[in-house]
């Protein structure tokens, strides 16, 4: 419908904004919609509607045709628009901001119904599981843990000649000053040791303790994964609600949001939605940065379970993000019959009593509150779903409680950090998982500084920001800190406006002061961790932390979180003691918290967690012990194969992960010249180690030439090499060696899948094939291609021609 700004009349006026409507509290505004544009055919206009996108025509024509306009078409054009008869509504893309009215026509645009929409630019986006790989990479210094081998640390990338080629290989050294050299195609034997790293011994190359160990872990981890498979097969046989909705109503509750949906976000509402009408009970897990999107799933799940009739319990950590979120939740479901009520200390005792009636008897539709909702006061008379924001807050008591409605209702989690135990469970398969990695429109990282305490640094900063128009919170560890810090602050920085919150203080004071600040009547809000959940303050930029080596990592990350939630760069600084030591564990969290200041990494936040404090044993309250034993990470791998293994019934334990060993006399590496990042390098090897189909090299091919320009020819040869990887796996080939006379390749524990296609094989091929014992081991089993390949692209093609053929005869003897 381009010619349509051609065409239209120049004397065209503004047409109608549909502002007031949105405003009042019971209107519908697609009711008003339906009103106007039949007042205007009444009156003998043409009619069409302008959306932005196929999918917001798709949902307006659904939510129209509920408000009794039926007549619906969509258009390409302007004339195909004029072609229609005058009753019928003509349903455009076309991007303009407000609709206008001439002599005949009336153009009514999508932001005239919906108000400001916020089109997020469409970037192409690295995937969710890419986003863990690449959180996880691997530092110069750090210990790592070989399947075979044990405990090591991990030196750098070194490029080794082998047959006579360069080929990019990590550093290991162990026990006894003794190296190992790991090709980067085996990386995947590797894993990070995670956790503590101190008074941790490298193991002896060679040596058997690691082994004994490993062993010993493995029936535990078995006990643990069969309690953890009890745990989601009770869930699996229980029965929930099943929630479901027609397009009607959902299509217009999801138009109320004013932004164009991510990717991420499109399928953590998806899988969310999914669940819910599963009729077995949810337990979701939505990880997101803090500002990206999670509360648009948890609106949508709630509209989902109250309009099927069923109550919503909204759990949030603190009083003031419960009165945020039922600000929120009030004006997304403004003109819907559901009612929405606060439980908090903010509302007046008596008003609380009364809520928890109307809660027991069932009137009210979603109840907005902290952890007390969980309490046995609080009684449900129809509970479908509860909602609960950053679960790390909960108490022993309150994790009990939500542990019992699992079995029973469908539990949906939010949280930028999840907390170690949560997000373990969640990466072994037991909770589901859904990661929003896509940032918001035009958001800025947070600029992160860690210094020793320094007045002047401190007043300057808060200056700038006061200058500039904004606000900053200044955060104490603990209550006594706050008197001290007020002192300071009005001696050294006068000019600035400074008011005083924390947790004890009376409800109605604390909503009055947080309104006041909220409103900008002062520059500075000066609390304790009363602030470190939810709080949506656009206006504060500036972020103060008084002693940060007292915080947990992810309550600093959820402090930083604060700010930057606007269009404007924002600054974090988190002071240090100038005279006294800090521990070594507060040095690494602030170390950590430095290095991510990149949007969207509270995952890797998480991830670290899980490395400084270990994830404890899933089951009990024992902290960390398992996973000093082998790691953080080959601790995970073993507990998800023990799952895996038990979920398909096999009973034995899971062998150990094995990867060929390959040579082929070719260069192998990503150069340094078009990869400079070394720990982006580590983390691409760490991608492609994992690698199993051939389909997917082609999309790691295409990304890498995407993100770094053509492909060099140490790449293809790497590209290549992942490829024969995959094969060997499926032949079960664990050696191979390829020269300009052929190619040597031995079979893991002499052992294939089909001999007697093996045998018909070697026959048909005569004497170009030959199989002969190992010089170096006489009871293994060579086989012997001979051929003719002086250049490495003909070793690197007739291997991968032999491995395939070999792969395709081991196949189909594994699938019967």
């Amino acid at each position: 419908m381009p010619e349509a700004i051609d065409v239209i009349d120049v004397n065209a006026r503004i047409g109608h904004n549909f502002a007031a409507e949105r405003a009042e509290p019971n209107a519908n505004v697609f009711e008003a919609v339906t009103q106007h544009v039949l007042a205007r055919q009444a009156a003998g206009k043409r009619v069409a509607i302008a959306l932005w996108s196929e999918g917001a025509r798709e949902r307006m024509s659904h939510v129209l045709a509920d408000h009794r306009l039926h007549n619906l078409t969509p258009v390409g054009s302007w004339p195909q628009a004029l072609a229609l008869p005058k009753p019928t509504i003509a349903l455009a893309v076309l991007g303009i901001e407000s609709g206008f009215e001439t002599e005949d026509a009336v153009i009514v645009s999508e932001q005239d119904i919906l108000g400001d929409r916020l089109v997020r630019p469409r970037r192409a986006m690295r995937r969710a599981d890419n986003f863990i790989a690449e959180a996880t990479s691997l530092a110069s210094g750090d210990l790592v843990v070989h399947v075979d081998h044990g405990i090591g640390r991990f030196i750098g990338l070194q490029a080794i000649e082998a047959a006579g080629a360069p080929h990019d290989c990590l550093e290991i050294h162990y026990a006894e000053n003794a190296k190992l050299f790991l090709p980067v195609e085996n990386v995947d034997l590797l894993s990070r040791y995670g956790s503590e790293q101190t008074n941790v011994e490298l193991d002896r190359l060679g040596g058997g303790n690691w082994q004994a160990r490993k062993a010993r872990m493995k029936s535990r981890i078995r006990e643990i994964a069969g309690e953890l498979i009890k745990v989601a097969a009770e869930r699996q046989l229980r029965e929930a609600p099943r929630l479901t909705v027609g397009p009607g109503a959902y299509d217009e509750f999801c138009a109320g949001f004013p932004y164009e949906e991510t990717d991420d976000q499109l399928a953590a509402i998806e899988a969310t939605v999914k669940d819910l009408g599963s009729g077995r009970p949810m337990d979701r897990l939505i990880c997101g940065d803090v500002g990206f999107g999670k509360t648009e799933v948890a609106l949508r799940a709630a509209f989902i379970s109250a309009i099927n009739g069923k109550q919503v319990a909204v759990v949030v950590p603190t009083t003031l993000l419960a009165r945020q979120h039922t600000k929120i939740f009030s004006e997304r479901f403004r003109g819907f019959p559901i009612t929405i009520m606060q439980a908090s200390r903010l509302v007046a005792k008596a008003q609380l009593n009364a809520v928890k009636r109307d809660v027991a008897a069932g009137k009210i539709d979603i109840v907005i509150g902290t952890h007390a909702l969980l309490g046995k006061t609080v009684k449900f008379k129809r509970l479908g779903l509860v909602i609960v924001d950053e679960e790390q807050h909960l108490g022993v008591v309150q994790k009990e409680r939500l542990n019992e409605l699992r079995a029973d209702v469908h539990v949906l989690t939010l949280t930028a950090t999840p907390i170690p135990r949560t997000l373990q469970l969640a990466l072994t398969g037991v909770r589901d998982l859904s990661i929003i990695a896509s940032p918001p429109v035009d958001r800025l990282a947070v600029r992160t500084f860690v210094s020793p305490f320094d007045p002047i640094t401190i007043r300057e900063a808060l200056l700038r920001e006061k200058y500039r128009g904004g606000q900053a919170f200044y955060v104490c560890p603990r209550i006594e800190d706050l008197a001290a810090a007020k002192d300071f602050l009005d001696k050294n920085v006068p000019e600035v406006r400074v008011t005083v919150a924390h947790g004890q203080m009376p409800p109605t004071v604390l909503d009055d002061i947080m309104s006041a600040f909220y409103d900008g009547k002062y520059d500075v809000l000066l609390s304790t961790t009363i602030i470190e959940s939810g709080l949506d303050i656009p206006a504060a930029n500036t972020l103060v932390v008084h002693r940060s080596d007292l915080f947990g990592l992810s309550q600093l990350y959820q402090l930083r979180g604060r700010v930057g939630r606007a269009k404007l760069r924002a600054y974090a600084l988190f002071t240090l003691p100038a005279q006294q030591k800090i521990t070594a564990q507060a040095e690494r969290r602030l170390k950590v918290l430095q290095s991510l200041d990149t949007l969207g990494s509270g995952f890797q936040v998480a991830s670290h967690d899980l490395d400084i404090r270990g994830a404890g044993n899933l089951l009990g309250d024992e902290q960390s012990g398992h996973i000093k034993e082998v790691g953080f990470e080959l601790y995970q791998q073993m507990l998800e194969e023990a799952v895996m293994s038990l979920k398909a019934g096999v009973t034995a334990l899971a062998p150990d992960r094995w990867s060929p060993q390959i040579t082929i006399g070719t260069p192998v590496l990503i150069p340094e010249e078009y990869v400079a990042d070394l720990s982006v390098r580590l983390a691409l090897y760490r991608r492609l180690a994992e690698i199993e189909e051939e389909r997917e090299i082609d999309s790691f091919a295409a990304e890498m030439v995407d993100r770094f320009g053509k492909l060099p020819n140490e790449v293809e040869h790497l590209l290549q090499i992942v490829a024969i990887k995959a094969l060997c796996r499926r032949a079960n080939v664990e050696k191979i060696e390829a020269g300009p006379k052929g190619v040597v390749l031995a079979f893991r524990d002499n052992i294939f899948a089909n001999p007697e296609g093996l045998l018909a094989f070697i026959q048909k091929q005569g004497s170009m094939v030959r199989m002969r014992n190992d010089p170096k081991n006489a009871k293994n089993q060579q086989l012997v291609f001979f051929d003719d390949w002086e250049r490495p692209e003909e070793r690197l093609q007739g291997t991968t021609a032999i491995l395939r053929k070999l792969a395709t005869i081991a196949v189909p003897a594994k699938a019967a």
